[in-house]
């Protein structure tokens, strides 16, 4: 059975959620922090044999302080980040000291996974070395411009919507890290690949799989829980 080592980053700023006293992955989803939930999917899984979530340096001892509890009945491994999503995965892929053949990268914030949906996007990788799921677009795509005014009407044909988990070989995704020249710039593992020219595989994604943003969005993450019907692990 092939082994994935998990990277959850968590160590973004959370800017364009307002209203909340915490960044988002540390704020309660239905009484369990949207952190811990997304971390449930992967922690028992025979497959996974190591996870490790990322957090900004500023947030480490009041992490480990607060969740002191949850961490001392987690298998997880807690590391801080750097300044960019870019940097922190990578200090993620630093901290892996378990054997793994796979690589995923999973937003902290998108907690309403299913075992299947991660046994679909394990299986795509362990075929093609790398894949990562994809929404397709079926709303019409516009351009607008600085000014707020259409500029044109985009062909949406083979357009999708990238989500997480992106899972790649280790050696594939230790390879393209070290090729980046600029990762403040990275806004998936994917681009990456990308940019070796390297394969990615693209699954169909699932709608539910939202990445928590914004207020609307954890409003909406509430809704999509109660469907899923998934379990807090605290």
């Amino acid at each position: 059975m092939p082994q994935f080592a998990v990277i959850l980053p968590a160590a973004g700023q959370s800017s364009r959620f307002s209203g909340y006293q915490r960044k988002k992955p540390f704020v309660e989803l239905k009484g369990c922090p949207v952190w811990v939930r997304t971390a449930d999917h992967f922690l028992n899984r025979p497959d996974v044999s190591q996870t490790i979530l990322v957090v900004a340096p500023e947030d480490l001892a009041w992490f480990h302080q607060t969740f002191e509890a949850i961490l001392g009945v987690m298998n997880i491994t807690v590391v801080a980040g750097g300044t960019s999503r870019g940097e922190s995965v990578r200090k993620g892929i630093s901290a892996i000291v378990k054997s793994a053949d796979f690589i995923a990268v999973h937003d902290a914030a998108r907690p309403l996974l299913t075992a299947k949906w991660i046994d679909e996007i394990f299986a795509a990788a362990s075929k093609h070395q790398a894949a990562i799921p994809g929404l397709k677009i079926s709303s019409t795509v516009k351009r607008v411009s600085s000014d707020a005014i259409v500029s044109a009407t985009v062909d949406r044909t083979g357009l999708v919507q990238a989500q997480t988990p992106q899972v790649f070989s280790a050696g594939l995704l230790q390879k393209a890290f070290a090729s980046c020249q600029n990762l403040a710039e990275v806004t998936d593992e994917a681009s990456l690949l990308e940019a070796i020219s390297e394969p990615v595989h693209v699954i169909d994604g699932w709608p539910m799989n939202i990445k928590i943003t914004t207020p609307e969005d954890f409003q909406l993450a509430e809704i999509f829980l109660a469907a899923l019907s998934t379990v807090c692990g605290m």
